[in-house]
């Protein structure tokens, strides 16, 4: 990400950096208001108790639980940070120092907390004239210090564009009347000089996706604030941008992909940013001459289902679309101490929800809530409606939807989402949900930067998340990322060469000189696959996924590493929690996980965990077991985070290729959920499975009982019934007479290629856009077709009528 030179703060008196913010001002408004449509101040009135009432909430008792709890907190915070301040001529609170300007955002956060407990009811300090006065001195002093027209920005830009004017003018709205005019004009003018009305010009840079509507944003509150309607109509005209699909680097796709950092998956944080903030602005300038009427906004609505539902899980905003975000654990800046994980990320994306359905159609709004109400019921890891992050606005819109009378309950759904432009693919099934993580030259390894998760290396190297019944809610959420081994994440197959900190660079820098990532899906199943290189190692594989209806069959072949190290593929990494147990049974025989010593069975067929599911080996491996505990703090990989140490409990299973292996594989199925009689029954169910490649060249299975056949072409070729002129990704099912074959082409060329079933077939009852049928008879050869894949590696589909 870019940042600014870092620079010494002018010299300059901050008597004459005040004259130039506020002159700076009034041009402004001078020159831009008689193209705008007129507003009487009444009008920019309501607009800022319209933002307040979104920002504090309306509707709820203030003596009333949760809120009651919740204002007294702010309460107690704000006292406590009132007898924290002391003004130096570096910080405004001790630790905070101005440089990094991370200290200037810092401190407007901390004088946002005070100001909530000098305007909000119920903080047993409300109206608290010292809290005003330290308040308005606080800005003042980091106004006159250095947030002001004056200085050249330093360090990391969001700091100054983003984060603190932010809170700059959250903090201004709500002690509006009580700052003086000619002060709130030099405070504006500050925001003013740090986000010039240029970076709207090209949505480019850092202009974009969230960043963009962050943007919009500050304009729109900074023109509501300083009654400028020329600059609400330039933050209104400005998310235009944000809301078309987009087919390369930041925004959102038709697919329901969303990146940030042009190469990253990012719905869980910049995405929730996004919704947020496009809600916030949607509600603010409803009814108003600014109010956003391009239809394209349509499209944001959509996404609520299209782009993040199916990313979240009984409450939890799945990890593989997190980024570095993954890496925060308990921050030190955070006054309240909360610990983010999946779990709190995926409660913002609810509440987001929530605040955006006030300007959704009806239709829309029932659907939402029923969601919202669902994810609610079923998160039991952290009852949303407790969750400590939220203040009294996001608690009072939540109760509101899940008190709403009459409403409806959603059922998380059952079927596949499969994301080809981030790369990311969740299968849903009855009792258990699981989620992949992978990595192309045109999406990262990981995301490092500004001192966050360094160690992220092999998370787009085909990680598996899981989650089963019982409920394993918190598999990730209990201190994962802190104490798991970074060399062995679950599903993927590793090199175990030792990597620096950060290793291929930041921001989303590292990808894999590879193209062939994404799969085909008809909606319940799914066929997906990598090409897996290794980060900063000669490691290759070629890995499948084969998403079914009770099991995921993982096959490995090609794999080929020459770093004089040994090469892993880790069927599993189970986070225990602290000093947990779990029974584990490899074919029948029990192995209590108790810490202890590396064990191998040499031909193991299955293996049962208690309360979480079972692996099968069809082909029987050498399986390693380790049981283990593992200790690490928040802060080894976040600079930000706390240091407190942490241990849990890890039971870790996989195989060694060894050595710089070549050409070695594997196969495995995983079932989720399953009881250790159904996993051994599977594992001697010997036709229940059949593998009709697994090859450098193509990897294939047949499932009979499900009438599948699929296949991942890594090159053209044939498997089992099926040739491909080109690498793609065929799924096959048959019910009855009907078959419906599904194709994709993961590297994404938009090359034309023929596709052949070789099966007799009656009639092609219908086809997608993009496929051509050339023959069906079988004296030609089987079903013909000639595939036109586009360059979005989407899924193409035809139905069949069998002989």
């Amino acid at each position: 990400m870019p940042t600014w030179p870092r620079r010494t703060f002018l010299a300059a008196s901050a008597a004459s950096a005040l004259t130039l913010a506020t002159e700076g001002t009034a041009s402004a408004l001078t020159a831009g208001s008689s193209a705008q449509p007129a507003a009487a101040a009444d009008d920019f009135a309501a607009l800022r108790r319209r933002w307040l009432d979104l920002a504090l909430g309306t509707g709820f008792d203030p003596g009333a639980e949760p809120y009651a709890s919740r204002l007294a907190e702010t309460g107690e915070q704000a006292l406590a940070l009132l007898a924290e301040m002391k003004p130096t001529g570096d910080s405004l609170f001790p630790g905070y120092p101005f440089d990094p300007p991370s200290g200037i955002t810092q401190s407007y956060q901390r004088l946002g907390t005070m100001a909530l407990g000098y305007v909000q009811p119920g903080t047993g300090c409300t109206g608290d004239a010292r809290l005003l006065d330290a308040v308005t001195a606080g800005l003042a002093h980091v106004h006159e210090r250095v947030y002001h027209s004056g200085t050249e920005p330093y360090g990391n830009w969001w700091e100054w564009q983003i984060g603190s004017p932010r809170l700059l003018l959250d903090i201004v709205a709500m002690l509006h009347d009580e700052i003086d005019e000619a002060v709130r004009a030099e405070y504006l003018a500050a925001v003013d000089h740090f986000l010039p009305e240029s970076v709207f010009d090209d949505y480019t840079g850092t202009s974009t996706g969230a960043n963009r509507v962050d943007f919009c944003r500050v304009y729109a509150v900074r023109g509501v604030l300083g009654e400028a309607p020329e600059k609400i109509a330039l933050a209104s005209a400005s998310l235009s941008p944000v809301f078309p699909y987009v087919t390369e680097g930041d925004g959102l796709y038709a697919d329901g992909s969303f990146v940030q950092h042009t190469w990253v998956a990012y719905s869980g944080t910049y995405g929730y940013v996004l919704l947020d903030g496009l809600g916030r602005l949607f509600t603010l300038l409803d009814g108003t001459s600014w109010e956003v009427t391009d239809p394209a906004r349509q499209i944001i609505l959509d996404s609520v289902e299209n782009a993040y539902a199916p990313l979240l899980h009984d409450g939890l905003m799945m990890d593989s679309v997190s980024g570095r975000a993954i890496s925060r654990g308990v921050l030190k800046q955070d006054t309240k101490g909360i610990r983010q994980s999946d779990h709190t990320r995926g409660h913002q994306l609810i509440a987001a929800v929530a605040l955006l359905g006030g300007g959704a159609s009806e239709a829309e709004r029932r659907r939402w809530n029923a969601m919202v109400r669902g994810w609610i019921e079923r998160d039991t890891e952290l009852p949303v409606l407790t969750d400590p992050q939220f203040d009294v606005a996001d608690l009072a819109r939540l109760h509101a939807v899940a008190e709403e009378e009459g409403g409806s309950t959603a059922p998380e759904p059952v079927g596949h989402r499969l994301f080809p432009a981030m790369a990311r693919a969740v299968h849903r099934r009855p009792g258990w949900c699981a989620n992949l993580s992978m990595a192309s030259d045109r999406i990262a390894y990981y995301e490092a930067g500004n001192g966050e998760n360094p160690r992220g290396w092999h998370t787009g190297a085909g990680m598996l998340y899981w989650w089963s019944e019982p409920r394993t809610l918190g598999q990730y959420t209990d201190d994962f990322w802190p104490t798991v081994d970074w060399y062995r994440l679950p599903g993927t197959t590793v090199s175990t060469k030792r990597l620096p900190d950060n290793a291929g660079g930041e921001w989303g820098e590292p990808k894999p000189d590879a193209r062939w990532a994404g799969g085909a899906t008809d909606g319940e199943y799914a066929a997906a696959g990598q090409h897996v290189r290794g980060l900063e190692s000669t490691l290759t594989a070629r890995k499948s996924w084969f998403f079914l209806d009770d099991a995921v069959v993982c096959l490995g072949a090609g794999i080929g590493c020459e770093d004089g190290t040994e090469v892993e593929t880790v069927f599993d990494n189970r986070n225990l929690g602290e000093g947990g147990t779990a029974e584990l049974t490899v074919d029948g025989a029990r192995f209590p996980p108790a810490p202890g010593r590396t064990r191998t069975v040499r031909h193991a067929g299955w293996a049962h965990l208690a309360g979480h599911g079972g692996w099968i080996w069809p082909e029987r491996t050498a399986l390693r077991l380790k049981c283990e505990d593992r200790s690490g703090a928040w802060s080894d990989i976040n600079e930000g985070s706390v240091t407190d140490r942490l241990t849990r409990r890890y039971l870790t299973l996989w195989t060694s290729h060894g050595t710089d292996p070549e050409d070695a594989g594997y196969v495995y199925l995983l079932m989720p959920g399953a009881d250790a009689h159904r996993v051994a029954a599977r594992a001697a169910h010997r036709r229940w499975l059949t593998v009709d490649a697994n090859s450098g060249e193509q990897q294939a299975v047949t499932v009979g009982s499900l009438g599948l056949s699929a296949v991942n072409f890594w090159r053209a070729g044939r498997a089992g019934s099926l040739t491909s002129g080109a690498p793609s990704s065929v799924l096959v099912r048959r019910t009855g007479r009907t078959a419906r074959l599904h194709v994709s082409e993961p590297p994404r060329t938009g090359e034309p290629f023929e596709l052949t079933w070789h099966r007799n077939v009656r009639e092609v009852l219908s086809a997608d856009e993009g496929i051509e049928v050339l023959g069906t008879s079988r004296g030609g050869g089987g079903l013909r077709l000639r595939v036109s894949p586009g360059t979005d590696g989407a899924t193409l589909s035809c139905t069949v009528l069998l002989r």
